[in-house]
């Protein structure tokens, strides 16, 4: 492992990268090949320095003093000691362990988290075989005299972080001890929180979408994740790949407490939100009914629209209109375009929708009834018939009045002619 620099290491390297510095920072980065921490001198390690700027910009510096040559981002180790970089426009690199010591605890460099397997190797001076290996965790014992120089920790958890080291017989010199290296095991996702995306108190026949958030790691942000809903302690959807349970028309039988699941692919990292009470009500609703014009009282002739409308329920809702009490239409509007005497009376808008799946359940509403009164003639008809017979009647009075005159004229005549003698 120790000459292994394929593509493998090189993305270890870049992970470890990463993990050294702030998310959207720009800093420079100090990579090591092999890509364990420590590094051992033994193992021909070679470090390379990245950041801003051109590699004639790179400053070397060992033990906190300038080292090797000016001008190169890479640096074959030949002594042991604490090495960094330094570029112009990012800044000094986190520094890197190169030891030569009798016994040594390896970590891999690249990031840790939450579902991994890692393995910690104790290896002795030059490769040296050691044996009886026992290792610590804070200083608690975890295992005791093992044939084998490697601790596998699998799946990670963050209750894994802390200080390891290793204890063992290395060759002729004896039992000796590591100096204690830190394990940062991050988190794979947040803990999951459950949302109720819609109105706090969904009724029946109403769709119903539940979202279950959570956060994933930077360091991994594109780790597949699957999502387990429950009601009741019953999964109800799920494992999916989605966050979100859509029930697209709600019953009385899904009340309950909800909760969902977020796990890792492999199901090492599973992490449950709190409980969300949801509780599904029955529609109470009210249907009403607007006229238009305002008034309820109009002229033949005149147009009048009504509409109906129900102030809580869910879609599709289904109007039908009645007149007397007797059905005449269906819809949300009822035009009655050239009204006349026969369109008074009152009307009644009746509102229903089934609910669930099966549709056995239908709410009903019923408005309150609407008096319409429809009055024979229209303003314009009355002032025509008005002048038509004002009009008839001066005429009345004018042939009275020459009729008249024609008689008294023709008495007048016949009374002079009845004096003058024959």
């Amino acid at each position: 492992m120790a000459g292994d620099t394929g593509m493998a290491g090189k993305v270890a390297l870049l992970l470890w990268a990463q993990t050294l510095g702030l998310a959207g920072a720009q800093t420079t980065q100090l990579l090591v090949e092999p890509p364990w921490r420590p590094a051992l001198l033994w193992d021909r390690v070679t470090l390379t320095c990245q950041g801003l700027g051109t590699a004639g910009d790179t400053t070397w510096y060992k033990d906190r003093r300038r080292w090797g040559q000016e001008g190169q981002d890479h640096l074959s180790v030949t002594e042991s000691g604490i090495y960094t970089c330094y570029r112009p426009g990012t800044g000094r690199s986190p520094s890197v362990t190169v030891s030569e010591d009798d016994l040594v605890l390896q970590v891999p460099v690249r990031a840790l988290l939450e579902g991994d397997t890692v393995t910690l190797r104790c290896r002795g001076w030059q490769n040296t075989k050691v044996t009886s290996v026992s290792f610590y965790r804070e200083e608690t014992e975890l295992e005791r005299l093992r044939d084998g120089p490697e601790l596998s920790l699998s799946p990670l958890q963050q209750n894994h972080s802390g200080r390891y080291s290793c204890r063992g017989q290395v060759g002729y010199w004896g039992w000796k001890e590591s100096v204690p290296v830190t394990v940062t095991v991050h988190e794979l996702f947040t803990e999951p929180v459950l949302v109720l995306q819609g109105p706090p108190e969904p009724t029946e026949g109403s769709p119903l979408t539940l979202s279950c958030l959570s956060t994933p790691s930077p360091l991994r942000p594109r780790a597949p994740l699957l999502h387990v809903f429950y009601r009741d302690g019953q999964v109800v959807g799920g494992p999916q790949g989605s966050p979100q349970l859509l029930v697209p028309a709600l019953g009385l039988s899904h009340s309950g407490d909800y909760g969902c699941e977020v796990r890792s692919e492999g199901g090492a990292v599973r992490k449950s939100s709190a409980r969300l009470r949801v509780t599904v009500h029955t529609p109470v609703a009210n249907a009403t009914i607007t006229p238009s014009p305002p008034s309820h009282q109009v002229r033949a002739g005149d147009p009048v629209t009504l509409r109906c409308s129900v102030q809580v329920g869910s879609a599709p809702v289904t109007f039908t209109w009645l007149h007397n009490g007797w059905e005449v239409a269906q819809g949300p509007l009822l035009e009655l375009r050239d009204t006349d005497v026969g369109h008074s009376g009152t009307y009644q808008c009746v509102a229903t929708n089934q609910l669930g799946k099966d549709g056995h359940r239908v709410f009903r509403a019923l408005s309150p009834e609407l008096a319409l009164e429809v009055t024979p003639g229209s303003p314009w008809v009355t002032a025509v018939a008005v002048n038509v017979g004002r009009t008839l009647l001066f005429l009345l009075l004018l042939l009275a009045v020459i009729g008249g005159c024609h008689w008294w004229h023709h008495r007048a005549l016949r009374k002079s002619q009845d004096r003058t003698p024959r």
